[in-house]
């Protein structure tokens, strides 16, 4: 039997960390942000739902889709917004699922979903275990405000626009405290899998 692990967490929670140490552990990674980019390539279903809602002058010459230019337009309309979000989020759940029963036929240990709004969506019935990525707010805003060259003020209003960290973490199966270093989330992570049987002991 394949554990499914549902991996979330806020924005600059150091999910992405977390994420490339599944990878390095060898154990597959189905991430819900790349599945979003492929749904919308040209010659996808998606694709052409999308195009055909919001025009071609979201398209850039060589025909993919001007990300930016959606994204004005999706951003200052929450109608159009959710236009968008029911073409793509049904696309990317049809994937994601489709990659995750490969995975389970190929009778992979453990498999992990990345999906950034795992408990905003309800989607917890598509996995095992929930994993929460965390940090404390002021760590929260001061790697964004690094990451993304953006003021606090911008970066405050990304942060409130999600769901709490106190509230995910409130939710999950296990945490992972992320206001350390590298070397201490990992072995956060590594006593986790021991826990759920992923790994033994001896591979910690």
């Amino acid at each position: 039997m394949s554990l499914v692990i549902g991996l979330t967490g806020s924005i600059a929670s150091g999910k992405s960390t977390v994420s490339n140490m599944f990878k390095e552990l060898h154990i597959p990674v189905i991430d819900a942000d790349i599945v979003a980019r492929e749904v919308v390539e040209p010659g996808e279903n998606a694709y052409q739902k999308v195009v055909e809602t919001f025009g071609e002058i979201i398209l850039h010459p060589d025909q993919t889709i001007n990300r930016k230019r959606l994204g004005k337009i999706v951003f200052a309309n929450s109608e159009r917004r959710q236009q968008l979000n029911n073409i793509v989020h049904p696309a990317v759940r049809q994937k994601m699922l489709a990659q995750k029963k490969a995975y389970i036929a190929q009778k992979k240990p453990c498999i992990v979903l990345d999906i950034p709004l795992l408990f905003e969506s309800k989607l917890q019935h598509f996995v095992d275990k929930t994993l929460v990525v965390y940090v404390d707010q002021e760590v929260q805003l001061a790697r964004l405000v690094d990451r993304d060259q953006s003021t606090a003020k911008e970066a405050l209003q990304r942060i409130n626009a999600q769901m709490p960290g106190e509230k995910k973490a409130a939710m999950a199966d296990a945490v992972i405290n992320n206001n350390g270093t590298v070397a201490q989330t990992k072995q956060q992570l590594l006593a986790i899998l021991v826990e759920w049987g992923v790994l033994s002991k001896e591979q910690r």
